[in-house]
């Protein structure tokens, strides 16, 4: 691309006035975020070298037939992935690759990617600010109903409508994020020694929580719509089991979504069986035309479970469990309250005022809009993974001659942390009819600008193309 003129910064030579002109001709969205988008994959093509200045707002403005404030947003974005930088008064320039001595790449830490066109801080400022204005703050600094108060539950149930529909806020509880209600479910539901079921590959925090509580994991096959029916009610029949837990919506770690007649079928069975289901719900938001939900299909046999650590920030420590009835509701909130007493109240009273006022589903969506723009760099980068690319997590097979730990170690070295499958498996499970996995998860949220992303991606592309089986060549 043509460099502008030092001497006259504010007009455009007409190669680059050309190629700036076709910045909001592709993509949807805002213009301001296709102009950022333009500026990105110029950076990536090579179209845009580090340290070539970029256009003056006002003259890009003029070109692009769009008023300065489009401009100016676009670029503040810009700024923000770390594509472009300011000089001051010599203007602004694309941004020089990071210095290869930081810290590694993150692509092992499953969470939410910062939500494309929001400024977060200044949405945490209006919020706050807000909240003091209306609550007490005394309130906020005192212990408070576990489990939420009426109006807390009653914000839940509007947050967990789209999913489960209209339901009574009596069922919610609110809790503390998702791996304590999880805990208090496994409480409530199993005794010391009893069997929770689940899937072969699962998140890891389930094994732990099960292993602490002095209960025991056994796994049951699968395939590839999720876990096999008639492998479940051998489980049940040979370990006793009365919980089971699910993750059938974008699982974690494989990225799989358990269509609606298998999940059905999982449903007849742990209904003949007396199972009691939790379902882990956090990423049914993102997939696209994802089933019901096990508990909107059979309420009275699953608790529900949904964190919004995935949906919009770890730092907001709420998730919402609807559970089937009045004792199983009482049952789950006195195993919560042996070792959590309530949810932080600052944050969580931002998080309902969120969702009442809307800014929740506004964060939301950017999340999703960014998850899906880096879901697409990963593909166009990695080439197809296992699952659908939806969400802020993949599933990638290795090819043979990697070997998934193997491949962890390698990545680290080049200062990318990557999950090995080895990470999620917990024995192939009852009725196994396929061999152990092979892949790695990459979690596409951790890293906050996608130009890193960008760059972690290829170096992790260039890895898994290097055959280390083929033998070294000895150099002196």
């Amino acid at each position: 691309m043509t460099r502008n003129s030092p001497t006259d910064p504010d007009k455009l030579p007409s190669g680059a006035a050309e190629i700036w002109a076709s910045a909001l001709h592709s993509g949807g969205g805002p213009r301001y975020l296709r102009l950022v988008d333009f500026i990105e994959r110029a950076v990536a093509e090579g179209t845009l070298a580090p340290g070539e200045r970029v256009p003056a707002q006002r003259a890009l403005a003029t070109v692009l037939g769009v008023d300065l404030t489009t401009v100016t947003r676009g670029f503040n974005e810009a700024r923000r992935r770390g594509l472009i930088e300011a000089r001051g008064p010599l203007g602004t320039f694309v941004a020089a690759p990071r210095s290869a001595l930081e810290r590694r790449v993150d692509l092992s830490m499953n969470i939410p990617p910062p939500p494309a066109g929001i400024d977060t801080g200044a949405l945490l400022r209006e919020g706050l600010s807000r909240l003091l204005l209306r609550s007490d703050a005394d309130l906020l600094m005192t212990y408070h109903i576990g489990g939420g108060s009426a109006a807390d539950c009653a914000t839940g149930a509007k947050w967990l409508e789209p999913a489960l529909g209209k339901i009574d806020p009596a069922q919610v509880a609110v809790c503390p994020g998702a791996q304590a209600a999880l805990a208090a479910l496994m409480l409530a539901f199993t005794g010391p020694g009893e069997v929770v079921l689940s899937e072969p590959l699962v998140y890891p925090g389930l094994p732990h929580a099960v292993a602490q509580l002095g209960r025991r994991l056994e796994t049951v096959a699968t395939d590839a719509e999720g876990m096999l029916p008639d492998a479940l009610e051998a489980a049940c029949r040979v370990h006793g089991a009365r919980l089971l837990y699910l993750n059938p919506t974008l699982q974690n770690p494989t990225a799989t979504t358990m269509p609606e007649a298998r999940r059905r079928a999982i449903l007849k069975v742990a209904a003949r069986c007396g199972l009691h289901i939790v379902e882990d719900d956090p990423y049914w938001r993102f997939a696209p035309e994802a089933p019901p939900p096990l508990a909107r299909l059979a309420p009275a046999q699953v608790s529900y479970l949904s964190t919004l650590s995935k949906t919009l920030s770890p730092g907001l420590r709420t998730a919402f469990l609807a559970l089937p009835d009045a004792a199983s509701h009482a049952r789950a909130l006195a195993a919560l309250r042996t070792f959590s007493l309530m949810a932080a109240p600052l944050t969580n009273a931002l998080a309902l005022q969120w969702i009442e006022d809307g800014t929740a589903a506004q964060i939301f969506d950017g999340v999703r809009a960014e998850a899906q723009a880096r879901q697409r760099m990963a593909a166009q980068t990695l080439g197809p993974a296992t699952g659908e690319n939806a969400g802020i997590h993949l599933w990638y097979a290795l090819p043979s001659y990697w070997q998934a730990r193997e491949l962890a170690a390698a990545a680290s070295t080049e200062g990318l942390a990557v999950a090995p499958s080895t990470a999620f498996e917990q024995g192939m499970g009852m009725g196994t009819r396929r061999s152990a996995a092979n892949a790695i998860r990459i979690s596409l949220g951790a890293t906050a600008e996608r130009a890193r992303l960008q760059a972690a991606l290829r170096r992790l592309s260039a890895l898994l193309a290097s055959d280390r089986s083929a033998p070294a060549q000895v150099l002196v």
